[in-house]
Order: C-alpha cells, then structure tokens, then sequence
C-alpha cells in the first residue's frame, strides 16, 4: 500500500509517529512523510524526536512548502491519505478547498481522485466550526477517526490508548493488525 502520512500542528504527534512505525514494520508499504514546519516544533517538545528521527520510517519525506512535489498532482498514485494528528486548521484547509501547503495539497488530491482520507483530529473542546468543517468532510467521504481512546480493553499505559487509536486507524486502512483487543 502507498500511504501518505501528513503530521501537522497539534497535540498528539505520537499518533502519526505510531503509525509511521506500524507501516515501516509491515515491509510491504510505501510511506510519504510531510511534517508542518510547527508539527516540527510540536514533536521536539512531546517526544524530543525530530523530523530527521521521522524520516527513518517513511520511504520519500518531503516539505511541506514544495507545492512542486509529486504528492499534489492527481497523475502521482497513492493509495490513500492519513493526516495524524489533523489540526482545526487542516480540517478547515480541506474543508474548503484551502490548499496552500503540500498536505492541503495532497489532501485535496485524495478528495477529487476519490481515493482514503483519514483524519485523525486532535482537539478539545469542538467549537460549532469545528464540528461543520468535520461534518462536511464526512459528507464527502472523509473516514474520521478523533483521537479519542477506549478503556473496554482496559488500557494500562499511555502506550495502550495511542494503539488503540492508530489500531483503528489501521482497521480504516484495511491493514489487519491487532493493536488493541477487541470487543467481544
């Protein structure tokens, strides 16, 4: 599978961190990273890593200002799109047709080709914006996946409520991996 992976500016960067493990692990995928410059800064304050510690686990990187980048153009094939964690910001970009960046970009690709796009929004609380700009990204097909861990697993680490999260993520994926127990 070609997966792009979109990091942006919001709490969470372990989600999409998480998932770039969880891709490279399979051996099978083909992973392109875009991080936003304060997704950057953001993942240097939550877990000390940098974009370059990222890069180990994707096949291509690319910035997120090279409008110029494969990734924006229709003719370029991936599978599907995961923007983990997603900012208001992003969802709003995409809502609305907003793409000045190469994950807005890219996004918009996944949108008009008709191929997956994941969210996985980070924020607390919703505004009323917030929940349209999401509403009308569901409409048009946008898997949703908010950052909102189970505890019917009873999770005993942080670790445990991350995999849960990108176990889902992967389930919208059609990956097949077992990083949470399921309800039985």
């Amino acid at each position: 599978m070609r997966v792009v992976v979109g990091i942006t500016g919001a709490s969470g960067v372990v989600y999409g961190v998480r998932l770039l493990e969880l891709l490279k692990e399979d051996g099978a995928n083909t992973t392109y990273l875009i991080v936003s410059q304060v997704a950057e800064e953001i993942l240097r304050f939550e877990t000390g890593y940098t974009r370059k510690d990222l890069e180990k686990y994707a096949t291509r990187t690319f910035e997120n200002d090279d409008l110029k980048a494969p990734l924006s153009s229709g003719s370029f094939q991936f599978d599907a799109m995961v923007i983990a964690p997603c900012s208001m910001k992003t969802v709003a970009g995409i809502a609305h047709g907003f793409s000045d960046s190469l994950i807005l970009r890219a996004a918009d690709v996944a949108l008009k080709e008709g191929r997956t796009l994941i969210l996985v929004p980070r924020e607390t609380p919703l505004s009323v914006i917030h929940l349209g700009n999401l509403y009308r990204l569901a409409k048009m097909g946008v898997k949703i996946i908010p950052a909102m861990p189970a505890f019917y697993h009873k999770p005993q680490s942080i670790d445990d409520m991350v995999s849960y999260v990108v176990g889902k993520t992967a389930d919208a994926l059609n990956l097949n991996k077992d990083l949470y127990r399921r309800w039985s």
